[in-house]
């Protein structure tokens, strides 16, 4: 098990909802979090990065092809899975989420994309997250990569920081230069007052102060003792792959920065 410092959650949940439409024609039949990479379904892949953090409890929603996904985890021993059922409705990351919260428990949680997998370097990502986070100061801490360094990743970023380390939203038409690679801890604070049925979570994001226009989202300083040596890839297709450099940064929060992998 990783040795983390800081907050340990011990629960999880992973975003296995969606039709996965950018990587059809594979998921006409099956759900993205099933997709093979390396011989492996992506999600196996995201629920022993958990394991491997300590996590006990994951909570994985299900939606589009939800019964071969249940059919899938229903023998998997640790992380212990609690499915969030969204079959009668898609609820967005934000919506989803709330629905979970029940199952989730008070205590802050993992949140990973069921897209998202990643080599470790010396230091886990889960586990620079955990000793990063600090719930007095913090209501999310986010898992970020440079955006020019993102093989497969054609957008105009997500966040921009300034010199001091805070960070901001994307405006409609700027280009920033981190991408949000899909990994998190959020505080179920975060989600007072959150608004009932479907919504994406980036609209809790803003209301918390990382909005175009605020400036509540903060990074610290990069820390020498961080590997340079980590691979991140969030996967588009089977031949279309994202490599991205591992960075820290959080929202409505002091956070840590890690340098570029790359």
């Amino acid at each position: 098990m990783i040795q983390m410092a800081g907050v340990v959650p011990k629960t999880a949940m992973v975003l296995a909802a969606g039709f996965g439409e950018r990587m059809r024609p594979l998921t006409a039949t099956m759900p993205k979090p099933l997709v093979k990479v390396a011989g492996r379904p992506l999600l196996d892949y995201v629920l022993d990065k958990l394991a491997q953090a300590g996590v006990t409890t994951t909570v994985v929603n299900v939606h589009y092809l939800a019964d071969q996904i249940e059919k899938h985890v229903a023998g998997r021993k640790k992380p212990r899975i609690v499915i969030s059922d969204e079959r009668e409705a898609l609820l967005d990351t934000g919506g989803g989420i709330v629905k979970a919260l029940p199952l989730l428990g008070k205590a802050p949680f993992f949140l990973v994309n069921s897209d998202s997998i990643w080599l470790d370097g010396v230091h886990e990502n889960l586990g620079r997250l955990a000793a990063a986070f600090n719930p007095a100061r913090m209501d999310a801490l986010l898992l970020l990569a440079p955006a020019t360094t993102s093989i497969g990743y054609s957008g105009r970023g997500d966040f921009a920081m300034a010199p001091d380390g805070r960070l901001r939203a994307r405006a409609e038409r700027e280009v920033t230069p981190f991408v949000y690679a899909g990994a998190a801890i959020l505080s179920p604070r975060l989600f007072d007052n959150a608004p009932q049925g479907k919504f994406s979570l980036t609209r809790l994001f803003d209301r918390a102060g990382c909005g175009s226009t605020g400036s509540g989202c903060m990074s610290a300083p990069p820390t020498p003792s961080c590997s340079r040596k980590t691979r991140f890839w969030r996967v588009w297709h089977r031949d279309r792959r994202s490599r991205l450099a591992t960075s820290l940064s959080a929202k409505n929060i002091l956070a840590l920065r890690l340098p570029s992998a790359l």
